[in-house]
C-alpha cells in the first residue's frame, strides 16, 4: 500500500463520500475508486460498504482507518509538537477510547483545558489493548476508556461510572419486548467504532451474547448508528445517559431486561512518573464538575482543543 492510497482511503472514511475526498484531494473520483479498490485487493478485505447514513466499515476497515490516519499524521503531529516547545507551551496528549472520545472527551477537555492558557491538548482515538505500551513509549501521556489488565503496571484512577443500554426504533419488533439472549443474538446491531476494539463495554456486551461477526454493522461514529437504529435497520448498544432525551421522546426505544445492559467503568492511566498536565487531568477527570461537564457533552475551544488526526471517524 501507498501513502496516496492511504490518503484516498482516510479521506472517504473522515468525509463518508468519494465524491467529496475526491473535490478534497483533487483528484477524480475514478482516481479514488482505484485507490480503494486497489487496496482492498492487497488487503482481502472489503473495507466498508454504502448504508443510508454513510460507511459501514468492516473490523478490518476500521483497523486500516485508524492506522492511516495515525501514519499520514505523524508528521502534522511533530509539527504541532515542536511549534509548541518553541513558543512555550505544554502540550498534553490524551489517549482515548472510541467511545469515551466520542461522548465525554470533549466536554471534559473543554473544561480542563480553559483552566491553563500556556496549554494544548491532542487527543487521539487509541485501542485500549495498546494504552499500556503507549504510555510506556510516551506515545500518550494519558489513556482514559477501559481498566486495563490487573498486573498492569499503570497508575490507574476511575473516573465516571457508566451504562450501556440497548435501544431500537419505536417500530422494531423488539420495541418493549423483554428480550433474551438468543432474541438480541439474531438482531443485526448498529455498532460505533468502539466494538472493533478487543477491550470495552460494547466488545463485551457482544462477547456476553455470542453476536455473530455477520450480525454485526460497524459506522464511523456511534451517533450513526443510532440514526439507523431509528430508522428501525436494528439494535444499538448506547450510553445511557446520551439516549435518555431520544428516549424521552420516542425515538428510541430503550430494550428492557438482564441482557440488554451493562454496567461499567471509565478509567484514567499513567505511568508513575506523568507529566504534570497529565497528573492533573486524572485528578481533574473523577471530580463531580468533570462528570457533569462529560455527560453534558459541551463543545471545545479549538483554541485548547487542538485534536490529532487520528479523531477523524466521526468529524
Amino acid at each position: 500500500m501507498t501513502p496516496t492510497q492511504l490518503r484516498a482511503y482516510s479521506a472517504v472514511v473522515r468525509l463518508g463520500s468519494v465524491k467529496l475526498a475526491a473535490a478534497e484531494l483533487g483528484v477524480s473520483e475514478s482516481a479514488i475508486s482505484l485507490h480503494i479498490g486497489q487496496l482492498r485487493k492487497e488487503l482481502g478485505d472489503q473495507l466498508f460498504t454504502r448504508a443510508a447514513v454513510g460507511l459501514a466499515f468492516t473490523p478490518g476497515g476500521l483497523r486500516l482507518a485508524s492506522r492511516a490516519a495515525e501514519m499520514l499524521g505523524l508528521q502534522d503531529i511533530t509539527v504541532l509538537e515542536v511549534s509548541s516547545a518553541g513558543k512555550g507551551r505544554r502540550l498534553l496528549r490524551v489517549g482515548a477510547s472510541a467511545l469515551f472520545a466520542e461522548h465525554a472527551a470533549p466536554g471534559l477537555i473543554e473544561l480542563f483545558a480553559g483552566r491553563a492558557d500556556d496549554l494544548d491538548v491532542e487527543l487521539s482515538v487509541r485501542s485500549p489493548s495498546a494504552f499500556e505500551s503507549l504510555l510506556m513509549t510516551r506515545s500518550v501521556d494519558i489513556a482514559i476508556g477501559p481498566r486495563p489488565a490487573a498486573d498492569s503496571s499503570l497508575v490507574c484512577r476511575p473516573v465516571m461510572n457508566y451504562r450501556v443500554v440497548v435501544v431500537a426504533g419505536p417500530e422494531h419488533t423488539l420495541a418493549g419486548v423483554r428480550a433474551s439472549a438468543a432474541q438480541l443474538r439474531d438482531q443485526t446491531w448498529l455498532l460505533g467504532p468502539s466494538a472493533a476494539a478487543d477491550l470495552g463495554s460494547i466488545p463485551a456486551m457482544l462477547r456476553r451474547l455470542a453476536v455473530p461477526e455477520g450480525n454485526q454493522q460497524i459506522f464511523q461514529s456511534h451517533a450513526a448508528a443510532l440514526e439507523e437504529a431509528k430508522r428501525g435497520k436494528g439494535v444499538a448498544p448506547a450510553l445511557s445517559f446520551t439516549v435518555a432525551p431520544e428516549v424521552r421522546s420516542g425515538h428510541l426505544v430503550q430494550l428492557p431486561g438482564p441482557y440488554a445492559s451493562l454496567e461499567t467503568m471509565w478509567h484514567s492511566m499513567t505511568l508513575s512518573d506523568p507529566p504534570t498536565a497529565a497528573a492533573e487531568l486524572a485528578r481533574f477527570a473523577a471530580t463531580p464538575r468533570a462528570i457533569q461537564a462529560m455527560m453534558r457533552g459541551a463543545g471545545v475551544n479549538v483554541g485548547h482543543f487542538r485534536p490529532s488526526v487520528h479523531v477523524t471517524l466521526w468529524s
